[in-house]
């Protein structure tokens, strides 16, 4: 588990029958209609929107929308409480707000049929109250993972495809099937209807561009390119759902389908080698135990073998290679539209200070004592031209329990330096949902260049109705503000409200009351 101070539950924001009930949402003596009545004179206060260049010392601050922003039908939800709530933002000084594209909502219908009906009205409810929106192009499920506050499958039509094929998706050792996300051993494969996934995917955001293409560049600012479970880049070998993986654990290796294992094998014998391709590692232990209980993963185990060297380059190799497949595609979509492109990377940092990574190995990337997993994956985003979006850039090493070996900081440092060394841009999330002012101090931290690149932007997760609570907002309101003087401002408090004796500064040696936060 990992310790933070107590927070409430996700909630959706709720619309009633009038703008007064809609108050209860903001924080306390600011009313929905003064917002709106005030909304010309905040523009004076805050400085005009425009893209982030490296020669700022500001840092424009984006706010994650609710999952479920958009129903099931397509239609926006609770459209009066959301155009409420971004007046309050507007306010607040943030740059914009960021939704989920959901694949399984949008071509819910049939191969090819699109409904973007809902997401053009959020797009011009953002564009009236002077915002900017990032848009991800989420091509996986929505459940099963903390902070999933509902659930959106894969497109119906996909969904059967799978039934029919179950390895159509990523599977583990014990032959366990992840509906999350379709498997990258099939990117290149007619295997959705006549299709290849990178087809699928690509015709999708081509459908996008046609429709939003009077937005993109100015009140679209951001597509976030999905490429994995979460949207993230990466393997999904730490699913929750139905208990299957609890923090701190190891996590699998997912390469068990018939189309990874077919490429594991040719990898095999072209290095001369047909034992190898026989199938994953099979020391590597399971989901929720450590390091030290396999011999794969243990301080001097088959990872730093030879056997080791080849699995994990192939492993993390065809992540980096899905990754430059995708993105491809979007480039070749969005490009001369004046949108910036961005991809998110996870940020696990258990099992971080041992010698072997395991957490980040099964989840593909390919990072040890002895080799950096993240210069590889900037390089290629900087290819592209792609910004790297990275989360937990809300923790502290001191914050998280011993056992763990965990370093959030160390590894927000090493991916720091990867995308300076790359040339790439850095942007970031929280991984949890934080409201205390030692969170947003640790942000403060991370965005500049003391160490590495500076962000070019923040995304805070997640708009919901406890960010609307006086101190939470408060908190907000000032990290925005900070966060536009480059860091610099130092009016959040030196110690949360929440009583977790969590310090801008440092962190109490004392024993803190807290709850249980989930880790995404």
């Amino acid at each position: 588990m990992v310790c933070f101070a107590q927070m409430k539950p996700t909630c959706s924001l709720r619309a009633r029958n009038s703008m007064q009930d809609s108050s209860q949402h903001f924080p306390e003596r600011i009313s929905p209609l003064e917002m709106g009545r005030n909304d010309q004179q905040a523009d004076k206060f805050h400085r005009s929107s425009r893209p982030h260049t490296k020669t700022e010392s500001r840092v424009p601050v984006f706010v994650m929308l609710p999952l479920d922003t958009i129903r099931p039908g397509g239609t926006l939800n609770k459209s009066r409480a959301m155009d409420v709530s971004l007046k309050a933002l507007k306010i607040a000084g943030a740059e914009g707000v960021m939704v989920d594209a959901w694949w399984g909502l949008v071509e819910k219908d049939g191969p090819s049929q699109y409904n973007w009906e809902g997401y053009a009205e959020l797009v011009n409810l953002v564009q009236r109250n002077g915002l900017k929106i990032q848009v991800v192009m989420s091509f996986h499920q929505c459940g099963g993972n903390v902070g999933d506050s509902c659930s959106i499958p894969l497109p119906p039509w996909v969904l059967e495809e799978i039934s029919m094929n179950p390895d159509l998706v990523y599977t583990d050792m014990s032959g366990r099937r992840n509906p999350e996300y379709i498997s990258l051993g099939c990117d290149s494969l007619p295997v959705l209807r006549g299709r290849t996934p990178i087809q699928v995917y690509s015709d999708y955001m081509r459908s996008f561009r046609e429709r939003f293409q009077n937005y993109l560049g100015n009140v679209i600012q951001e597509i976030q390119i999905g490429m994995g479970p979460c949207g993230e880049l990466r393997y999904p070998a730490y699913p929750e759902s139905n208990g299957t993986w609890n923090f701190p654990g190891i996590g699998e290796f997912q390469c068990y389908d018939k189309y990874m294992r077919a490429s594991l094998e040719a990898s095999a014998e072209a290095a001369g080698n047909k034992d190898w391709g026989k199938g994953g590692p099979h020391d590597a232990g399971h989901y929720n135990q450590y390091p030290e209980d396999t011999d794969f993963f243990r301080k001097d185990g088959t990872w730093n073998s030879k056997y080791g060297e080849f699995f994990l380059e192939w492993y993390s190799g065809k992540l980096i290679e899905h990754g430059d497949k995708i993105l491809s595609a979007a480039r070749g979509v969005f490009q001369g539209t004046g949108a910036t492109l961005s991809a998110k990377i996870a940020g696990i940092h258990w099992h971080y200070t041992t010698r072997s990574h395991a957490a980040e190995l099964t989840a593909g990337y390919y990072n040890t004592r002895n080799h950096d997993g993240y210069l590889p994956l900037a390089r290629m985003l900087s290819n592209h031209g792609v910004v790297l979006n990275f989360t937990c850039m809300e923790m502290r090493d001191g914050e998280q329990p011993e056992h763990a070996n965990c370093s959030p900081e160390g590894l927000v440092r090493q991916v720091k330096m990867a995308t300076k060394s790359a040339g790439t841009e850095l942007a970031g999330e929280n991984a949890l949902e934080r409201y205390d002012g030692g969170a947003f101090a640790q942000v403060l931290a991370t965005s500049r260049s003391d160490s590495g690149n500076a962000l070019s932007a923040f995304t805070y997760l997640r708009l919901n109705k406890s960010l609307f609570e006086a101190d939470n907002w408060r908190h907000l309101v000032e990290f925005v503000k900070s966060m536009q003087d480059g860091g610099r401002d130092t009016r959040l408090p030196e110690i949360d409200t929440r009583k977790t004796d969590l310090y801008v500064r440092f962190i109490s040696e004392k024993a803190v009351q807290s709850k249980e936060a989930a880790l995404v």
